[in-house]
């Protein structure tokens, strides 16, 4: 059995949380063990925050609407996808993932962040459109008895 869902988001802070629920619920339901859920709920988290922060269409004076959320669990893997129209990453960057300068720093360790928490990380832009993409991938593991353990 598989699951998935997409979300299309105003980007504001209260739809973190939002999503961040989301998941965790259908995890939790889906009986993914809670260690797993969290790392990839923390992940979540961080990506949704980025494209509230940074995700406005520069059209529109940064002020997009809405950003995408997009989950699907199947098999013994969880794939996150969160899509902005905002201005995206720059071109040409020669890693997608870069350390902040400063571990100090208040804001910039979001994507290390998910690329610590996940087993898989993709950042980039929008094919063919403004905004960014951030996807990643985490190995599940599951409870004892859970319904959709992969035998």
């Amino acid at each position: 059995m598989s699951i998935w869902w997409s979300l299309q988001l105003r980007r504001e802070a209260a739809s973190v949380p939002l999503a961040r629920r989301l998941l965790m619920g259908t995890m939790e339901t889906a009986g993914v063990d809670p260690d797993i859920s969290y790392d990839i709920s923390v992940a979540l988290s961080e990506a949704c925050a980025n494209a509230v922060e940074h995700g406005g269409d520069s059209a529109l004076g940064g002020m997009s609407e809405a950003y995408r959320v997009t989950a699907y669990l199947d098999g013994e893997t969880c794939r996150i996808e969160v899509a902005d129209s905002g201005p995206g990453f720059p071109v040409g960057r020669s890693r997608a993932v870069t350390l902040p300068s400063c571990t100090d720093a208040e804001h910039g360790r979001g994507l290390c962040l998910i690329e610590e928490l996940a087993d898989h990380v993709h950042i980039g832009n929008t094919p063919g459109r403004d905004g960014a993409v951030v996807s990643f991938d985490k190995i599940l593991k599951w409870k004892k008895g859970s319904p959709l353990t992969v035998v």
